[in-house]
């Protein structure tokens, strides 16, 4: 079924299944951080999801428990399974033997979607971290749990850890009543990065490769569709079971670009035509021009490196999002819903970077083989956008988690002043209004508090390890000690935050600061403030609209007067008006 190569510069205008939901996960093996741990970042964005720090103890279950299953994503009842006899401590996305596991949901062919399954992907993710100790065992559990019980969610990838190994995986369904899934996994080679958001990514899968693993029919399915005819050599998982479109280019692997490009340099920009929409198709519809699975770092990353990597909004690229005329008069990087537009009824899009919005929670998953698992698992969480967000640390082994990340605490629907999702949007949707002043103080704060949790880890650990030796128990107690106050000592900085915002930039002003305090005129009054205005396209902008309507007319005194002196311009005074 060969095709002609062609290029395509369309847009589709409802996302395939399953992007509305996008998400961001990059993927670093131990041999390309500075200390040897493996790291898994995930972004969990939607609309609809509340920012929440997940906890599920270890726990013992007579046999024959049952297990009841809601969509995660809309809590439908599902049907039920059988319970393990024995489930591990979970915080978050990473359990006690410090394995992890992020997703992106690609969508792919909607006639694959068995609607009859059981395991989401949701439940899939955390059921699977309450019955594997290793990223290899993860994957086989995954692929029992779906072979098993049936698989009714969209297409996903998924970014698996463990502190020796770190994996990408992608499953699809197999359609209606069609029990199990079609996957592949492959493991990221040692000193490499990956990364996925919302595209498929792995393409041709190498025969005899014990890093590279794949369901025995997930080629010999494609051939019976009609959607592949050649090698098994020439085979590719993505542009099989995902097709590359524009939106999967641009809004979606975009974003893995920037990620590499921060991480490789200016050589990435070859891929700058792909990522931008152009693409270019050979045989069986595949992309040619598509970028590499993975790419080795010009250094060795560190968690900041990724923290930061996780706020990226295409800073230094054609596609930044900084200062035009859709970032607004707060110069934001963020474009709010939906993402396209028309003028002239042309249809035109705006970029979806790695920093949004509308992130529940995200996390940065650091695995560390030299450690006792209690010990070497660090669960860097945060709530609500990456870019005004802190990463807390919440070790693998603890066994209670802030209350103010803790499930139940608030809702979408309801308010709750000691909740850390409602607190965190307090602060980051009122940066939004001046957005290019505001984020420096919040940078400031949470470089602060960053900073300071990266700083303890060394004294924690070792505190914990000499405990550990002779009182595992103590050294648990420990570490949920810590967590717990990091989370709550994160809150307090953040509550205080939120008020000084509010006081330093009221009515669109700017108080003036001396030595870290706010300034007086000298009189115990607050000094006049700083009213920096818009940026100049945006006045320029109200003349183009408006023309004369706000021109500013020169006056002179009538005959009668007995001044021959024309009035001075009242700078001052319209200023203060």
């Amino acid at each position: 079924m060969a095709g002609s190569a062609t290029t395509i510069l369309v847009w589709v205008a409802l996302f395939v299944i399953g992007v509305a939901q996008g998400c961001t996960n990059f993927i670093v093996s131990k041999g390309a951080t500075t200390d040897g741990s493996t790291l898994i970042s995930y972004a969990a964005d939607s609309h609809t999801l509340y920012g929440e720090l997940y906890y599920r103890p270890a726990a013992d279950y007579p046999a024959g428990t049952m297990m009841d299953i809601y969509d995660w994503d809309s809590g439908m009842f599902l049907g039920q399974i059988p319970q393990a006899n024995h489930t591990y401590n979970v915080v978050g996305n990473m359990n006690e033997f410090q394995v992890s596991i992020g997703e992106t949901t690609f969508g792919g062919r909607e006639e694959l979607v068995d609607p009859t399954g059981i395991v989401d992907y949701g439940n899939l993710m955390w059921i699977s971290l309450q019955r594997s100790k290793t990223a290899r065992e993860l994957i086989n559990t995954i692929v029992t749990l779906t072979n098993t019980y049936g698989y009714p969610s969209e297409g996903e990838s998924f970014s698996i850890s463990d502190p020796d190994e770190v994996w990408i995986m992608e499953v699809t369904g197999k359609g209606p009543g069609n029990t199990g899934i079609l996957w592949a996994a492959r493991r990221v080679p040692d000193g490499y990065v990956c990364g996925h958001a919302n595209q498929a990514r792995i393409t041709q899968l190498p025969k005899n490769d014990p890093d590279t693993l794949f369901g025995d029919d997930v080629i010999s399915f494609a051939r019976a569709q009609g959607w592949f005819d050649g090698t098994d050599d020439e085979f590719s998982f993505s542009d099989t079971y995902n097709p590359v479109t524009f939106e999967g280019a641009r809004s979606c692997d975009a974003r893995v670009w920037a990620f590499f490009r921060d991480v490789v340099g200016t050589s990435m920009d070859e891929y700058y035509d792909y990522i931008h929409g152009d693409i270019v198709y050979g045989e069986w519809g595949y992309a040619t021009n598509r970028m590499p699975l993975w790419v080795v770092p010009s250094r060795k990353l560190k968690q900041a490196d990724v923290f930061n990597a996780m706020r990226n909004h295409f800073e230094g690229t054609p596609l930044d999002l900084h200062d035009t005329p859709g970032s607004g008069d707060g110069l934001r990087p963020y474009r709010w819903r939906p993402m396209e537009f028309y003028s002239s009824d042309v249809e035109y899009v705006n970029e979806r970077a790695v920093g949004t919005q509308q992130t529940g929670f995200s996390f940065i998953a650091q695995a560390r083989s030299w450690l006792p698992d209690p010990i070497g698992g660090i669960f860097w969480f945060g709530v609500d956008d990456t870019a005004t967000s802190v990463y807390m640390p919440m070790y693998c082994s603890i066994t209670e988690v802030p209350e103010n990340f803790k499930q139940g605490n608030g809702d979408m629907l309801t308010y709750s002043e000691t909740s850390g999702f409602w607190l965190w949007n307090r602060v980051s949707n009122f940066a939004y209004l001046r957005y290019n002043y505001m984020i420096t103080d919040i940078q400031t704060a949470q470089g602060e508090l960053e900073d300071e949790f990266l700083g303890q880890i060394s004294t924690v650990d070792a505190t914990a390890q000499g405990l550990y030796k002779t009182n595992p128990d103590a050294a648990v107690q420990y570490l949920t000690t810590f967590s717990v106050s990091a989370g709550a000592r994160a809150f307090q900085r953040w509550v205080d935050l939120d008020r000084y915002l509010l006081m330093k930039y009221m009515d669109g002003n700017i108080k003036v600061e001396e030595n870290g305090e706010f300034a007086t005129n000298g009189y115990g009054q607050a000094a006049y403030p700083n009213q920096p205005g818009f940026p100049q396209w945006f006045y320029d902008d109200i003349v183009e609209h408006t023309g004369d309507l706000h021109l500013y007319i020169e006056t002179a005194p009538s005959s009668a007067t007995h001044s021959s002196q024309q009035p001075s311009k009242p700078h001052g005074r319209a200023l203060k008006l």
